[in-house]
């Protein structure tokens, strides 16, 4: 279900309820587009999150901690230094929209009482996080619309705040049954359909749940309902949804989240949920890996274009060496050539430009036509040819050297591509970015907003039926950590000829059962997961060593065996 003015009339009231009268200590913006405002309320802190990212626009209390930049934007600047110390005096729903207002006591800096509010609109891609002094104007936003960008509405400093335009609906808490039953008599077609276009803060799925409830058909048609029996129910179902949150998680056959729901939905009740006692807390479930997920992307975008770009190179470049290679056949002709001119000089005649010499490389000795220089004589066509035999076999060599390190490079790069997808927090995708930098691809730029020291990323961790660990590294300098910090005796292991992490065993002597549960892996977290039957090779620790002057991420191994597995 999409975060519609439903879910957030619903979010208001249990904000409100709980953050009303608190204290504001501390306030951070860990993104250009988040602000988390930690409040002093009823004996504890919450910390309350207000997220304007296009894709998971919310606010509701958080439990999960964020690294922050080294210098606060403007925003976070402002809010703590008027924000601070102040009181909550309200968290409401404007205009039975999408639309959060927080309103904030605070003793300015003559010692008066003053007033300021947080608008926090939730509407897509024009999402925002606006604050206003007590007199309406707006003093800083985490996005400013200027008039190039919207005509309708600037939302800039110093400029007085107007709210988002009405869609002249029917606000959905304060419902009508005349005005209702005469909207849907002038209108046919789905219910759900009509209902969310004349109701305000319906999204479809909400909009399918009432006409499921008061019809018992999702796709009930106005056509073959009474409207006039049928308004009162909605009213009613309506005033249901209202009174009585019943916030869950919604769950597909592997227990991964599909779906925020605020209420229970009893055109669902068949599904697998999760619930839980608050919405804060089910939002706060549903959106982390998401917008973790969302964030990731965005970050990473930036690399993901230089990787791509680079192997993009390389295998344009391969591809040319590859044509040389093909070209250096007829180094072995050139030679040949040489040689039957070198043997025969008394069958090239004066101003001739073609010859023909029994090839005696050939058993049957079969004549060979060779294109000559008119202007020379035997012995000059033939170092003609010799010359450019040793031109093709340099040539060749180089090629094939050149094409060698491509290809070690392309591995290398493939295998980045595929550490990036397993990059879930900046620590490890701010690892494998450095290691770019230091390697040329990317250029360090210092006039990059610098952020705060990360902790060091931590490899994945797993644990064997058995209860044996299992480590599995993200990036390459993690790779290279985890395999050379091991015990000699404990198990190493790769997927065979193909980029992926390296992984530990924490045992030397684990059961066969613990062996294949890491294999499985193994595999997963390769170049090659979507595959099945992927090989695995296998050793002792000992058996690894990393080349001098190799690149980072990179060993070689022996006494391994293999063993093919389907991801898991």
């Amino acid at each position: 279900m999409p975060m519609d003015g439903v879910t957030f009339h619903l979010i208001a009231h249990e904000l409100n309820a709980l953050l009303a009268g608190g204290r504001v200590d501390k306030i951070t913006q860990p993104e250009r587009d988040e602000v988390i405002i930690t409040v002093r309320s009823q004996g504890d802190n919450h910390n309350l999150l207000l997220s304007a990212s296009a894709g998971c626009a919310r606010a509701h209390i958080t439990k999960i901690k964020k690294s922050n930049p080294l210098e606060p934007p403007n925003l976070c600047m402002l809010m703590r230094k008027h924000l601070i110390g102040g009181r909550i005096r309200f968290v409401r729903q404007a205009l039975s929209d999408r639309i959060l207002e927080i309103g904030i006591d605070h003793i300015d800096e003559l010692g008066d009482q003053n007033e300021k509010t947080i608008v926090c609109e939730f509407m897509g891609k024009h999402s925002n996080i606006i604050l206003i002094n007590k007199d309406g104007r707006i003093m800083e936003s985490a996005r400013r619309v200027n008039e190039a960008m919207s005509s309708v509405r600037e939302v800039l400093p110093g400029l007085m705040y107007t709210r988002p335009p009405e869609h002249g609906k029917m606000p959905f808490d304060a419902l009508d049954e005349k005005a209702l039953s005469n909207a849907l008599s002038s209108s046919s077609g789905l219910l759900s359909k009509t209902l969310s276009g004349i109701i305000s803060g319906l999204s479809a799925p909400l909009s399918r749940e009432l006409a499921f409830r008061v019809s018992g058909n999702e796709d009930a048609r106005l056509e073959d309902i009474s409207v006039g029996a049928v308004s009162p129910l909605i009213i009613r179902e309506m005033n249901s949804i209202l009174s009585s949150p019943s916030p869950s998680v919604q769950l597909n056959d592997n227990e991964e989240a599909m779906d925020l729901l605020a209420f229970e939905y009893k055109s669902r009740a068949s599904f697998q949920k999760k619930h839980f006692p608050t919405l804060s807390e089910a939002i706060d479930n549903f959106y982390y890996t998401r917008d973790l997920a969302e964030r990731m992307k965005q970050k990473s975008a930036a690399v993901h274009k230089v990787i791509k770009n680079n192997i993009d190179r390389l295998e344009k470049k391969i591809a040319l060496q590859l044509e040389a290679l093909e070209g250096g056949e007829h180094m072995e002709e050139y030679r040949i050539k040489g040689e039957l001119l070198s043997a025969c000089p008394h069958l090239v005649k004066k101003g001739a430009k073609t010859v023909f010499i029994p090839n005696y490389y050939d058993e049957a000795l079969t004549p060979l036509e060779i294109q000559l220089d008119e202007k020379l004589n035997a012995t000059a066509n033939a170092q003609k040819y010799f010359k450019l035999y040793r031109k093709a076999q340099s040539a060749k060599k180089l090629a094939e050297e050149q094409r060698l390190l491509a290809q070690e490079e392309l591995i290398y790069l493939e295998g980045q591509m595929e550490n990036l997808t397993k990059c879930t927090d900046e620590s490890s995708l701010w690892e494998l970015r450095s290691e770019l930098v230091k390697l040329g691809y990317i250029k360090d730029t210092s006039t990059r907003r610098q952020v705060k020291a990360l902790p060091p990323s931590s490899p994945f961790q797993y644990t064997a039926p058995d209860g044996t660990e299992i480590f599995v590294g993200r990036n390459n300098l993690q790779n290279e950590k985890l395999t050379f910090s091991a015990e000699p005796n404990e198990w190493w292991m790769h997927v065979k000829d193909a980029p992926g992490s390296h992984v530990i065993i924490k045992s030397e002597n684990p059961t066969d059962e613990t062996m294949l549960f890491a294999a499985k892996l193994t595999a997963k977290h390769s170049s090659l997961s979507a595959g099945s039957n992927v090989p695995v090779d296998y050793t002792r620790r000992k058996f690894v060593k990393k080349p001098s002057g190799s690149k980072p991420g990179f060993v070689i191994y022996t006494h391994q065996r293999t063993v093919f597995v389907s991801p898991e």
